[in-house]
Parts: structure tokens; C-alpha cells; sequence
């Protein structure tokens, strides 16, 4: 009797896109690139301006750690914080923060 090879069926009918998704999940890869598109997102929704004051982004879990060089600009982007959470996760395509912290 002849074995069912799941592997061989994916190299087969599989797109890259695909592939790459089940190698990110098998890996547990899954925090780094989220991680990474959170940065990418960070800078193109806030821009440079913001970008500029912006000394550090980091996510743990759904948490989303901004270290910011300006006090001002951190005040200002407070009151906007259920925003920016939203516009990001819209960005991302799914709801990767939950919430954001300033320092």
C-alpha cells in the first residue's frame, strides 16, 4: 500500500505565498515578522515626522512599546492611541495590538 505524502502534495499545488506561510508557523516565527510589519507599519501610517522622534518600537505579545525622544510629541500621540491601534492592525490585516505604550 502506498503512503500518503502530505509534504510532496504541497510542493505540488502550493503557492510560494503558501509554503512560506506554513515554514513561519512551523518555525514559530510568527512574533519576529510580526514584530518587523508593526515597525514598517509604525513608520508609514505616522510618518517621517513622527518617525524622527521615534527611538524605539518593540511588541511583546499585544503589546506595542513606543520609546519616544520628545515628551510632547508622546502627550500628543496619547490622545490618539485607540487609533493608531486600529489604523495599524487595518495595516496589518489582523488585530496584532491590543493596546500601546509610550515612554
Amino acid at each position: 500500500m502506498k503512503k500518503y505524502d502530505v509534504n510532496k502534495r504541497l510542493r505540488e499545488e502550493s503557492s510560494i505565498q503558501d509554503l512560506l506561510k506554513i515554514f513561519i508557523k512551523e518555525n514559530n516565527l510568527d512574533k519576529g515578522i510580526d514584530n518587523l510589519d508593526v515597525r514598517a507599519a509604525w513608520k508609514n501610517l505616522l510618518g517621517p515626522g513622527i518617525a524622527n522622534y521615534t527611538l524605539d518600537i518593540l511588541l511583546k505579545r499585544d503589546v506595542l512599546y513606543v520609546a519616544l525622544s520628545s515628551p510632547i510629541v508622546r502627550e500628543e500621540l496619547t490622545y490618539g492611541k485607540s487609533k493608531i491601534i486600529r489604523m495599524i492592525n487595518e495595516e496589518l490585516g489582523r488585530e496584532v495590538i491590543k493596546e500601546i505604550v509610550f515612554r
